[in-house]
């Protein structure tokens, strides 16, 4: 029996972490948890001193939300639930839910062309991606899976490192 368990418990540390890695990589079939967003007041994206002010505003509201998959609240919330719920109340705009529609949606741009408000992906896993909103200075919003909602700069060397591609909304 003891010669069983010692082969069986690394499978099952490995299916822990396979499984518990891929916490912020939004599928479309993730089921997101039922709340009511109130929509802001459609902001024109082009104004970058007013998006700055209302994504400021939304991390401020924000700031330490525990992560949790598929969360649309301050319960908990994921990285593309906190961008599917800024964009929505904070910018009037309503965007997919998911990471991996999140990253199909707008145009492409370059990372020197940032600007607050586009957003940024992340690859953080072999399938695993993760999204943020930037907010200037090299900075970004985002739900980290272990530190909540925050804001991280883009030259960390983890962020750095896992830097994927950034995405223009428009509307």
């Amino acid at each position: 029996m003891v010669f069983q368990i010692r082969y069986i418990v690394p499978y099952f540390i490995c299916l822990l972490l396979v499984f518990g890695l891929g916490a912020c990589s939004s599928s479309a079939v993730r089921q997101a948890e039922k709340v009511t967003i109130v929509p802001g007041k459609v902001v024109n994206l082009d104004d970058r001193v007013k998006v700055k002010k209302l994504l400021k505003s939304q991390y401020n509201e924000w700031k330490r939300v525990k992560h949790r998959l598929g969360g649309l609240s301050k319960e908990g919330v994921d990285c593309s639930g906190l961008v599917y719920v800024t964009y929505l109340s904070k910018l009037g705009i309503r965007v997919p839910r998911s990471t991996e529609l999140q990253s199909k949606m707008g145009v492409a741009i370059k990372q020197n062309q940032l600007r607050p408000g586009d957003l940024v992906f992340f690859k953080t896993g072999l399938k695993q991606r993760h999204v943020g909103i930037y907010m200037g200075n090299r900075q970004f919003m985002h739900a980290s899976s272990s530190k909540g909602v925050r804001v991280s700069h883009l030259d960390n060397v983890y962020w750095a490192r896992s830097y994927w591609k950034a995405r223009r909304v428009k509307f």
